[in-house]
């Protein structure tokens, strides 16, 4: 069976960041993620996770200048220790909330660069990243983003983050699958999930092409539930996202509370 979680980044947004979780639990999730924690003192997310019962699954790497059109610097040539600074920022946070799985956010491509530059730059900082993370039993995920979403990062297809995973050859990276991003750039979702089964430790679904709940559009809810139930009996647990626009208390998506990701 699916397990669900909810992305207080995308959804619960009628209340402040710090309320989504006791709005998430309140829906029946027993499980979150966000973009980045970073924002907070870990101890003050600590509290707020203990206090609702909920296990916090996911959270990225600091994301850069994002005014510069920076996601991530990673893969930026030249900018490695600043890259492993946020890795270990990261581990630690990781480590103080108990999650366990980071996306380590690699970086787009200014037109005109050497892309296989940023390719090895990414390479050897996700070499540094598992040598962190993996005495910690912690997983690393990297993830593709369509070019209309996030114009030139370094992956857009699956196909990208899977030949990516190989490259970087370390068994506690995976990729991380957005339905909505795999929709939009791959489609043929079913033959994605079933051939690829096992390379995914994190599956994020919204309606394609709107990013909304997964009742409209392309990707619909049956849709979803068929593709997630079938990556649940092939390749373990997967994770629920959706960027939100029902009202707080309808929210909670696709039967939440069947139980928290592990």
């Amino acid at each position: 069976m699916p397990k669900f979680a909810a992305n207080l980044s995308t959804q619960f947004t009628e209340v402040p960041f710090l309320e989504r979780f006791a709005a998430a639990a309140n829906a029946g999730f027993e499980a979150v993620e966000f973009l980045f924690p970073y924002d907070y003192p870990a101890a003050q997310l600590k509290q707020l996770l203990e206090a609702h019962q909920l296990k916090l699954v996911l959270f990225n790497t600091a994301a850069g200048n994002v005014a510069a059109s920076e996601w991530g610097v990673s893969a930026i040539p030249g900018r490695e220790a600043e890259a492993k600074t946020d890795i270990d920022r990261a581990l630690e946070y990781a480590l103080a909330l108990g999650c366990p799985q980071v996306h380590v956010m690699s970086a787009t491509v200014p037109q005109g660069a050497d892309r296989q530059a940023y390719v090895d730059t990414f390479i050897s900082n996700m070499h540094y990243a598992s040598a962190q993370f993996a005495p910690h039993g912690i997983t690393l995920l990297i993830e593709a983003l369509n070019p209309k979403t996030k114009p030139n990062y370094l992956y857009s297809s699956q196909y990208q983050t899977l030949e990516m995973m190989a490259l970087i050859d370390r068994p506690n990276v995976f990729t991380q699958l957005d339905l909505f991003h795999a929709q939009l750039v791959d489609g043929n979702l079913s033959h994605l999930i079933r051939h690829n089964a096992g390379r995914y430790r994190h599956v994020q679904i919204a309606s394609a092409p709107d990013r909304h709940e997964p009742d409209e559009g392309k990707l619909t809810t049956r849709t979803c539930s068929a593709c997630l139930m079938r990556l649940a009996m092939t390749a373990g647990s997967a994770a629920n996202i959706f960027r939100g626009v029902i009202p707080l208390m309808d929210s909670a998506g696709l039967n939440p509370g069947v139980s928290a990701v592990k």
